[in-house]
């Protein structure tokens, strides 16, 4: 499972753990995030501009 960081805020989407206040319980892969999804902390960043946690 992978980490994705929002580029602002350094809101963290782990595909382990989902965003389940967002309505993507544990273990939703990244590719299931629509491409629309905003950042929940911050809203100023879409999925695209998210990146792989190092």
């Amino acid at each position: 499972m992978t980490t994705y960081v929002c580029p602002v805020c350094d809101f963290a989407y782990d595909e382990s753990v989902g965003a389940p206040r967002e309505g993507f319980p544990a273990g939703t892969p990244w590719a299931d995030i629509p491409e629309t999804w905003c950042c929940p902390d911050c809203g100023v960043r879409e999925k695209p501009d998210f990146e792989e946690a190092k």
